[in-house]
């Protein structure tokens, strides 16, 4: 018995996005580093995202949760949240030049000597962070220093993709974890062996707890406190903050979260990654669906297939 047509529909259209993405990753490649960055900013901001809905998708969340901003602003953060995007994703595709960089870049934060020291103890930790910057800019600085980073992450919906995605991650290190029942296992044995653990937390999770950012409902996950109350882990906030020349970045970890409730601790670090977006409004990624927004502005708008 052959597919359903609407399971044949979406695999072809993967096939094609995921062509289309090559084909614009490769190009990019062809030219060095500092000029195969801004060219993928560019594409994404002045190409991808009109088309993929992007811009409609950052007016929405603005709209909720900054109603205040001034319209030249917004129009500015159109353009310049897809720049970003496709820089990173650029980034991520460019292992060997990221690494280079990642050597150079440097590391700072009361969080930063938390975690050097839970190395030297052979304890775990776990770094907590949000799609702001590049994330993958603080496991390759922490990778050239010697650190083995893992990352658990969330499996995009395009397949094809995906894989190509995991590949290029890998290059920058190795554990990769999926939210699968055998991602997780193999997790809580790496953290059980004294692992260290970068966890992004600011996409929404339909079965979240219901806590707050920018003053509105964002569902999230409760599942990084809970392994840091599990494992005693201290639970670090660590960003990777894009520099004004849109190459090189600053990496800064914060102190420990104070151990609490799952409800709270979680609710900490949405408190820290709010401080972040604010000050850095363009590098946030606000083309996710964080927040559940009125009917009429989410009508008939698909969720990306595509993420950094």
């Amino acid at each position: 018995m052959g597919a359903p047509d609407d399971e044949r529909g979406a695999g072809l259209r993967d096939r094609i996005e995921d062509g289309v993405l090559a084909a614009a990753i490769g190009a990019a490649r062809q030219l060095p580093y500092d000029r195969r960055v801004p060219f993928m900013g560019a594409l994404t901001s002045h190409l991808v995202a009109p088309v993929a809905g992007y811009r409609k998708r950052i007016r929405d969340n603005l709209a909720l949760v900054c109603p205040e901003l001034p319209p030249a602003e917004v129009a500015r953060l159109c353009r310049a949240v897809p720049d970003n995007l496709g820089r990173s994703l650029i980034e991520i595709f460019s292992p060997q030049d990221l690494l280079r960089r990642a050597e150079h870049t440097p590391l700072t934060g009361p969080g930063f000597e938390v975690i050097e020291a839970a190395r030297a103890a052979g304890r775990p930790a776990i770094i907590v962070t949000g799609h702001i910057g590049n994330y993958e800019i603080a496991r390759a600085a922490l990778q050239a220093r010697g650190y083995s980073v893992g990352a658990l992450y969330k499996p995009m919906r395009n397949r094809y993709f995906n894989a190509r995605y995991l590949r290029a991650m890998s290059h920058i290190d190795t554990p990769l974890f999926a939210r699968s029942r055998d991602g997780l296992a193999r997790m809580i044995r790496f953290l059980r062996g004294g692992g260290l653990l970068c966890i992004v937390v600011d996409q929404r999770i339909a079965r979240g707890a219901p806590l707050r950012f920018f003053g509105h409902e964002a569902r999230t996950a409760l599942s990084a406190a809970e392994l840091a109350l599990r494992f005693g882990a201290p639970l670090v906030p660590g960003y990777a903050i894009r520099r004004p020349d849109g190459l090189n970045f600053d990496v800064s970890f914060e102190a420990p979260v104070a151990r609490d409730t799952p409800e709270a601790m979680t609710q900490a670090l949405n408190d820290s990654l709010e401080v972040q977006v604010r000050a850095h409004m363009d590098q946030w990624l606000w083309t996710h669906r964080r927040w559940k927004l009125p009917r009429r502005q989410s009508a008939g708008r698909a969720e990306p297939r595509i993420r950094p």
